[in-house]
């Protein structure tokens, strides 16, 4: 006989699932079709997943408790990670708790002007004469005469002597890379798209792509999913290792997100999947072969081995990707285990390669990826800088979506920008940036990360700015809105503690920098460039990402360039030109990976990395 299921009814969603008690809430939420925030993957650690249980509450486990104050906890405050159902209930969720979709997605790269070239697609209307018994050449010889050598695999010969007398020897032949793919009816020449897709391990961007002239014809953007399994590749990883179906599930949430870009991009644009005969696809290592569904066990563990440096080819079909029935996904090739395709790209779309003197390229995010172009040599490197710039692992923070303050601004008091023009409910990373430069200038923090309190502030300080320095579980902290100010009905605070996870983001990234130019014999000051790519670099302020040593301070500010999302860019260039690829290809194998795991000066650099400029330059 079955058990019993009970009703959980969610607020103020109004969505009733029915589970088997005992059913771990995360579960229940997500069979109610909802996604919370899981930073994570659901350990219990990053305190995101609160919940209210007001009917029907289980008891709190030891986490809560750590969690949440005695008030709270009777008040039926919960992590969904932790607690279960233990009858009917009643469970109202915070947006603040939700994985929202309404972010800040960076689509376009700085410089959009890419024209078609030779893409890997090329379409042919022909009108062929029938065969006779003077002319008796084989239907792919026909063919080949009127349209270009093409080769055909035994799927596609099995059909062609069909469609060729079906559409009376008039029609489009598809070619792919010297492939036959398909023979259309009529002529379809003008019909022929790609699509670019920047795999990133919080965002996906995608592009369509109109292969006949190298226009943009919509775009897409969303979060990626495979944020439920955790925020950082290191937690999927994990999960594709512990978990039976772990790999793939991690394959199947994010091909089914594509997938569902994909008819975004088909709606918007007005025409059908099957015009679409190629994908290419950009993202770090792990993202790319969690995208095509290869075992991630070896990027876990030293030495971060990669499946393959090259590039991957495949079916789309293979891979569950609903296109033309014979498309093509072109995904880039990677220079180690942690700086990918996306870096790759990077480096193919601004040009790197190609500047006269020394140059940096800087992606910061979860993954901090660094190449240097000096001596006519490029050299890359990946630090992990850790999830603060997304929001995760701060007390309050959270990604930059609807309610996140996400600008810090000082004149005579403090002043807030927030996404979406409502009450704070946290912050994101360029906040937590922009309040770091900030109190380093106001004397409020310190050079070595410590938030100064009562005597220890300086006698001149703002009167705004003192009074929201407090003390919070016997730890100073600062107070960005006051409970009636906040959407979430108490204070937003920035703690010592989330200092600490700032500096250590940012001195991993600091250091990574120092590195690079340090073997090349160079100082920041050489540099004459510094561009910063990726969705969350191009959201912060230059001045005050200098300011705490995230972007080196002793160069003019001038010089620190916004790059846009290059990882999409690259990828649109591999869509459109197959000489884009092999010149990606010979930069994958050109760029040397240092691999700061094993470098014996990375740790002393990243020590003195972690404490502040003193002035900033």
């Amino acid at each position: 006989m079955p058990e019993k299921e009970v009703a959980v009814t969610f607020l103020p969603m109004e969505k009733t699932v029915y589970v088997l008690e005992e059913t771990r809430m995360l579960e229940a939420i997500a069979g109610a079709g909802m996604t919370l925030e899981q930073p994570c993957g659901g350990e219990g650690t990053c305190g995101k997943c609160r919940v209210r249980v007001r009917e029907g509450a289980c008891e709190p486990t030891l986490v809560d408790d750590d969690t949440f104050s005695p008030k709270e906890i009777q008040e039926g405050w919960r992590l969904a990670c932790q607690a279960v159902v233990v009858g009917p209930s009643v469970v109202e969720i915070p947006e603040s708790s939700l994985l929202d979709s309404r972010h800040k997605i960076l689509i376009h790269a700085k410089d959009g002007s890419v024209s078609v070239a030779d893409p890997a697609i090329a379409k042919h209307y022909v009108e062929l004469s029938p065969p006779d018994r003077g002319h008796d050449a084989a239907d792919l010889v026909r063919l080949e005469q009127a349209a270009g050598t093409c080769d055909a695999d035994l799927e596609m010969l099995r059909t062609l002597p069909g469609r060729l007398r079906e559409n009376r020897f008039q029609g489009t032949a598809v070619v792919a890379e010297g492939k036959l793919i398909d023979f259309e009816p009529g002529n379809t020449e003008s019909e022929s798209f790609a699509v670019a897709v920047d795999v990133g391990t919080t965002t996906l961007a995608a592009m369509l792509l109109d292969l006949t002239t190298g226009t943009e014809r919509a775009v897409a953007a969303r979060l990626n999913p495979q944020t439920s399994f955790g925020d950082d590749v290191l937690s999927r990883i994990h999960h594709a290792r512990e978990n039976p179906r772990g790999l793939g599930e991690l394959h199947e949430a994010i091909i089914g997100a594509i997938d569902e870009m994909v008819g975004e991009l088909v709606e918007a644009a007005g025409i059908r999947r099957e015009r679409i005969y190629e994908i290419a696809v950009a993202g770090n290592t792990t993202m790319q072969q969690l995208f095509c569904r290869i075992d991630t066990h070896s990027l876990g563990e030293v030495p971060f081995v990669a499946a393959t440096a090259r590039r991957i080819s495949a079916a789309a079909g293979e891979l569950g990707l609903h296109l033309h029935p014979r498309a093509k996904v072109y995904v880039m090739p990677v220079v180690g285990g942690f700086v990918g395709g996306d870096t790759v790209a990077g480096i193919l779309a601004t040009r790197l390669a190609e500047n006269r003197g020394p140059s940096m390229l800087v992606d910061i995010g979860t993954n901090g990826e660094i190449v240097l172009f000096a001596h006519g040599k490029l050299t890359a490197a990946s630090t992990a800088a850790g999830p603060a710039f997304e929001g995760a692992r701060i007390s309050q923070g959270m990604r930059g979506s609807t309610g996140a303050i996400e600008k810090v601004v000082v004149d005579d008091a403090l002043r807030t920008n927030v996404i979406g023009n409502v009450s704070p409910i946290g912050l994101c990373g360029s906040a937590l940036i922009d309040l770091a430069a900030e109190l380093l200038r106001h004397g409020i923090l310190g050079s070595d990360g410590r938030l100064r309190a009562g005597d220890e502030l300086p006698g001149d300080l703002l009167p705004d700015l003192r009074r929201r320095v407090v003390v919070h579980k016997n730890q100073p902290a600062f107070v960005l809105a006051s409970k009636g100010e906040s959407g979430s009905n108490r204070r937003i605070l920035v703690t010592q503690r989330d200092f600490r996870e700032l500096q250590l983001a940012t001195g991993a990234i600091r250091a990574g920098e120092l590195i690079l130019l340090k073997r090349a014999g160079l100082r920041p000051t050489d540099l004459e460039r510094v561009l910063i790519a990726g969705g969350f670099g191009n959201f912060i302020r230059r001045s005050n990402a200098q300011r705490i040593g995230l972007l080196p301070h002793e160069i003019p500010r001038s010089r620190i360039r916004y790059q846009g999302n290059t990882a999409l860019a690259g990828a649109r260039l591999a869509a459109l030109s197959q000489t884009a690829r092999r010149h990606a290809e010979k930069l994958a194998v050109q760029t040397e990976h240092v691999d700061l795991s094993h470098d014996i000066e990375f740790q002393n650099a990243f020590a003195d990395a972690m404490i502040f400029p003193e002035d900033g330059g």
